[in-house]
């Protein structure tokens, strides 16, 4: 049965690495404190006042409209303004990373876990890779399915969760979901993937939460 949790314990799988882990990456893989967003959120305001030739206080405004209503911000000026995705995911992920200290124990944590992991994400793969090759953890994961491969429909809307598993060609039942947004998750564990565990990692970040896993 699907559920959503702070624990976590592993599919029911006769194999260990028939298991595919679906990882969140930002505020996930990494602690919320390193403030990562605070740079995206400026570099989005920066943009929407460019684009659209307003003030950056009005494109704040803009922007937390786009957020609640689409999920994303991108997907907010795709629908009501026609902006070009490449641009924007170029421009707004041009951040320092530096802030993200590198994780030796995530590394191990990753390690120590069976079966294929992907990062799921509502980012672009430029800025997972970025991420990844900080944290030290970029060898742990087989792929990336980014913004772009869910057809710039984000999460939590049911469409990119059917659609990872398509390109991916995995069970649901054989897969666990790890996200820091309850909402991300719901789908996950719902009617949208019926995935086996769908969990919920504290701010401290995957490295910590991954300390909880138990066998079955």
């Amino acid at each position: 049965m699907t559920h959503v949790a702070t624990t976590l314990r592993l599919p029911q799988v006769d194999h260990p690495a028939e298991t595919v882990w679906l990882f969140d990456l930002d505020n996930t893989l990494y602690p919320a404190s390193c403030n990562l967003f605070h740079q995206v959120d400026a570099r989005m305001a920066a943009f929407i006042a460019g684009e659209l030739t307003i003030t950056e206080d009005e494109a704040r405004l803009l922007q937390k409209h786009f957020y609640r209503t689409y999920g994303t911000t991108l997907r907010g000026l795709m629908v009501e303004h026609n902006l070009p995705a490449d641009r924007f995911l170029e421009f707004v992920h041009a951040i320092d990373v530096t802030p993200v200290p590198p994780s030796p124990a995530l590394d191990a944590a990753l390690g120590a876990l069976h079966g294929r992991k992907l990062i799921f994400t509502n980012g672009s793969i430029r800025h997972a890779e970025n991420v990844l090759d900080r944290l030290g953890v970029a060898h742990r994961f087989d792929a990336i399915f980014d913004i772009v491969a869910a057809n710039y429909v984000p999460k939590p809307d049911p469409a990119p969760y059917h659609e990872v598993v398509r390109q991916y060609g995995f069970a649901p039942a054989l897969a666990c979901m790890i996200e820091d947004l309850p909402r991300n998750l719901v789908p996950g564990a719902g009617r949208a993937a019926r995935l086996t565990s769908a969990c919920g990692v504290p701010m401290v970040g995957a490295a910590q939460f991954l300390a909880t896993v138990t066998t079955p």
